[in-house]
């Protein structure tokens, strides 16, 4: 039997031997691969020393490999502080990877890149502190970035987004359209609506919020465009109504805006209704203006269709004014007739109130007998009968130059005034001259008893009074001269109880009050000046006799003094130690007191003052500023507001107030003299020169008093 023959050695193909030494070099490749990955792991910090890394503005390490060996460090990675000590190296080419890590799963890739993101993260919040703390230092330059138009472009889009109905979170509802909104818009441009979405009010919870009739349509859809776009448009057809809409909604600057568009539009035709709408929402430059330009053109709405409907408070508060602007207060009456009339059955019991308001004393005799006592209305009412008679009274002492009539019936408005100026050639004044308005002339009237320099004069009623002063040879004056216009004649009262002179004078209460100035010192011939007095003075004409009173909180002379609000002002002044005084000091009659409720937007001294309503006018002072600068100041709430300058600069210059104009006249500045009389309109917040002083006088006081009586 024969043997089976030995096997032969297995001896692979060249293929198959080639594909097992692949096999080898691949698995000798993936040791020397996980290899490289521990010598990594040993080499690269704890996460927890990251916090001492800064500017690494590079790929996460845990993302890359060791440099390969051999590599080298760039220039740029060793001059940046902070860097890691492993330089970076690209990512090897997925060729000369094994093919296990070619194969590697996703999901693997997924976690190692969920972990480097968290890497990256704290990293990231570690260097912005690093950052912080070189910026602390000074070692980083600051650069500010404005981009000027963002906040349009912002609004712009915003707007678009509105239109397109997008990311809008709130349905305005007006009149039959809707308007989709944002809340965070509205509430940054309106108060109302600020207060609406973040208080406890239902629609701070509802998508929608609806007007109902309360605003137009049109009207709202303005003031969304304004509040997405910053402008808007007003016309003549829509002011009043985005005014009223304005203010409902307390949008302040449309608001605003509608005012002085109106105010820019008043006209006598239109002034009364301005004049109800400024009242009704507080624009008040629109109201004063309104007012102001009702008192020049009384004639004309008078006999419109709108005073007719007019309220009875403003009906009563427009006839009493002392700067109603109406030769003949005939016209006053039938305007109060006439307003009764309108609604008889509702007003007929207003009209004792508003006779009160008319001068009837002020009437003709024949007028007031034949035409006012008879009238029906007032017979027919027990007190409206009384107030005319007690008017008649007073008529009929007036003719007969029955002593001094001091009711409300008599006393003429302030457009049935006379202006007199006193002046001379030099400052020691010797003549008294009357202003004739319509004229523009200065006629020269009488001559004054006893020259003198740095008096005072004041006007009540009809008569003048120019009280201290300093004589050229008697030094200080203690003496009172009284100028009757109605006789034109000169005659002495009581002398004030103190000499004294740069003091101030002015009418409260049928009373005249002389306020601080400067007296002669002890034993000091000829006078000079001593401290400035706070002494206050009261003389009462009907007693031809003078009384102290409350004293001023700071002495004060040169000081501009008027009466105002049935209370005393007087504006700076040289204080006690011959400084500028800066404040504001009133006097209550009631409670016989000074206080000091406000102070002057400057120090002032030589300035002038006069009063139209209850606004203080101020102007000119002793300094460049001052000089020709004028301001106004409310005599109930205490605001100084700064009004259009004078025309020249004035120092010691006099200002009165008639009708509803306000006049000043001489002063001077350095060496230069004023030579001008000047207006200022306060409805145009204009001043104008109206005529021209004569070079020969110079003015030292201006006063307004009554015209005579019609008979």
């Amino acid at each position: 039997m024969r043997c089976p023959p030995a096997p032969r050695p297995y001896t692979p193909s060249p293929l198959r031997r080639r594909g097992r030494a692949a096999a080898r070099r691949c698995q000798q490749q993936q040791q020397q691969q996980q290899q490289q990955q521990e010598q990594q792991q040993q080499q690269r910090p704890p996460l927890s020393s990251f916090s001492s890394f800064s500017f690494p503005s590079f790929s996460p390490p845990s993302l890359l490999g060791p440099p390969p060996s051999g590599g080298t460090t760039s220039a740029r990675q060793r001059s940046l502080p902070g860097r890691l000590s492993a330089p970076l190296r690209a990512p090897p080419h997925p060729a000369a990877l094994p093919c296990a890590a070619l194969r590697r799963p996703r999901r693997h890739r997924g976690r190692r890149g969920a972990a480097a993101a968290a890497v990256w993260k704290k990293m990231s919040v570690s260097m912005h502190e690093n950052r912080k703390s070189r910026a602390s230092t000074g070692s980083i330059n600051i650069y500010l970035f404005h981009k000027s138009s963002y906040a349009d472009s912002v609004l712009t889009h915003l707007n678009l987004l509105r239109q397109q109905r997008l990311f809008t979170d709130v349905l305005l509802h007006a009149g039959n359209r809707s308007f989709p909104c944002h809340r965070a818009v509205l509430a940054a441009c309106s108060r109302y609506f600020e207060a609406m979405f973040s208080g406890g009010l239902k629609e701070s919870q509802d998508s929608e919020v609806n007007f109902h009739n309360s605003i137009h349509p049109e009207v709202l859809e303005l003031l969304l465009d304004y509040a997405y776009s910053s402008r808007v448009i007003i016309n003549e057809e829509n002011a009043e109504s985005l005014l009223e809409a304005g203010d409902m909604l307390e949008f302040q600057d449309i608001r605003d805006a509608c005012a002085e568009f109106l105010e820019k539009n008043l006209h006598p035709t239109n002034c009364l209704g301005m004049l109800l709408l400024s009242d009704a929402h507080q624009c008040t430059k629109l109201y004063e203006l309104s007012w102001r330009m009702c008192l020049s053109n009384f004639q004309s709405i008078s006999k419109s269709e709108d005073f007719l409907q007019l309220p009875k408070d403003m009906v009563v508060q427009l006839l009493s004014s002392e700067e109603l602007e109406t030769e003949d207060e005939r016209l006053v009456y039938e305007s109060a007739i006439n307003w009764v009339n309108y609604d008889l059955s509702k007003r007929h019991c207003y009209l004792p109130e508003l006779l009160q308001t008319v001068r009837l004393a002020l009437l003709p005799a024949i007028y007031l007998m034949e035409n006012v006592a008879m009238e029906e209305l007032i017979t027919k009412q027990r007190k409206s009968k009384e107030i005319v008679e007690e008017s008649i009274r007073c008529k009929l002492k007036i003719l007969q130059n029955d002593g001094v009539v001091t009711s409300l019936c008599a006393r003429p408005r302030k457009t049935g005034h006379s202006l007199f100026l006193l002046g001379g050639q030099t400052f020691m004044c010797d003549k008294l001259y009357l202003v004739d308005q319509k004229a523009k002339e200065i006629i020269p009237k009488a001559d004054i008893p006893s020259p003198r320099k740095e008096f005072s004069a004041c006007a009540i009623g009809c008569k003048v009074y120019i009280t201290g002063g300093r004589g050229s040879e008697n030094g200080v004056s203690k003496d009172v001269w009284v100028y009757d216009t109605l006789h034109e004649e000169w005659s002495k009262a009581a002398p004030m109880l103190v000499a004294r002179f740069g003091h101030g004078s002015a009418e409260l209460k049928h009373c005249l009050y002389v306020v601080g100035g400067h007296t002669a010192a002890t034993g000091c011939l000829p006078a000079s000046p001593s401290v400035s007095l706070k002494q206050v003075e009261q003389y009462d004409p009907v007693t031809n006799k003078w009384t102290m009173v409350a004293p001023l909180r700071e002495g004060v002379s040169n000081a501009a003094v008027v009466s105002a609000k049935l209370k005393l002002f007087a504006f700076g002044g040289t204080s006690v130690s011959h400084d500028k005084l800066p404040k504001v000091q009133c006097y209550d009659q009631c409670e016989n007191r000074w206080t000091v409720p406000a102070t002057c937007p400057q120090p002032w001294r030589y300035t002038a003052a006069a009063v139209l309503g209850n606004q203080i006018f101020i102007m000119g002072g002793d300094t460049e500023f001052s000089a020709c600068s004028a301001y106004k100041f409310n005599s109930e709430t205490y605001q100084w507001t700064k009004v259009g300058d004078v025309t020249a600069k004035r120092m010691s210059c006099h200002a009165v107030a008639s009708g509803n104009k306000l006049y000043v006249v001489g002063g001077y500045f350095g060496i230069q003299r004023c030579k001008t009389l000047d207006c200022y309109d306060p409805t145009l917040d204009v001043w104008n020169s109206i005529t021209t002083v004569p070079y020969s006088l110079i003015p030292t006081a201006f006063v307004s008093t009554w015209k005579h009586l019609p008979s």
